[in-house]
């Protein structure tokens, strides 16, 4: 039984157990790398190593409470599902939009990756790309819309700044991380490129029409 296993960790290990529990239970996703913007530089992310020390356990303690718990040895991510389908985000229309093109432009760069399987972009690239496939009203885009989207990516860990600072309105260097591919799978390429090509008929700031996320 996972409890069995929980009750022979030290204190200092159950706690650090229940903090990467909160943690993946808030973010839904974890990279096996993070990018560091003090040290300009990509460095392996304490926080998944601890994760997959306790993977088993993490497994069993999910399990139990209906969520499954997924690790990529090749990419280098974890993803915790709700096997019920509930919990989910429900992300405005932009974000969507926003997350789509992150995938696309991930998939188009994925053979360039660097051995951390991370893509290097910017958001000025991201809207660019948004433009081109008509998924812009107008062709643009509002300050506040792409700092909600940049904003609710990173949290989940689909996407990062390199910028020590805050996410700036004027854009930012982004990388975007192999967890993307949890969101939306290679299967689901074509998928969503159909559905791109419906949305491109919705103003993209009407935010009573959103979509849903893990």
């Amino acid at each position: 039984m996972w409890n069995e296993d929980y009750e022979q960790l030290n204190a200092y290990e159950k706690g650090e157990f229940r903090r990467i529990a909160n943690h993946l239970l808030s973010h839904t996703y974890l990279n096996r790398f993070a990018y560091q913007p003090s040290k300009q530089m990509t460095l392996p992310n304490r926080d998944y190593q601890l994760a997959t020390r306790f993977f088993s356990l993490l497994e069993k303690y999910f399990a139990i409470t209906g969520w499954r718990l997924d690790k990529d040895d090749i990419y280098g991510f974890m993803a915790l599902t709700n096997v019920y389908d509930n919990n989910r985000y429900r992300m405005d229309q932009f974000t969507t939009l926003y997350l789509y093109t992150c995938r696309l432009i991930y998939e188009e760069l994925r053979e360039q990756a660097s051995s951390f399987h991370t893509v290097l972009t910017s958001t000025h690239d991201i809207v660019q790309k948004m433009a081109t496939l008509g998924l812009l009203k107008k062709g643009k885009t509002t300050q506040e819309q792409r700092l909600t989207a940049q904003r609710t990516l990173a949290h989940f860990g689909i996407i990062e700044k390199m910028e020590t600072t805050a996410w700036a309105p004027e854009g930012n260097r982004v990388i975007i991380l192999p967890s993307i591919m949890a969101v939306i799978s290679n299967q689901g390429i074509n998928d969503m490129l159909l559905e791109l090509q419906e949305l491109r008929a919705v103003p993209p700031d009407e935010d009573d029409d959103q979509e849903d996320a893990e």
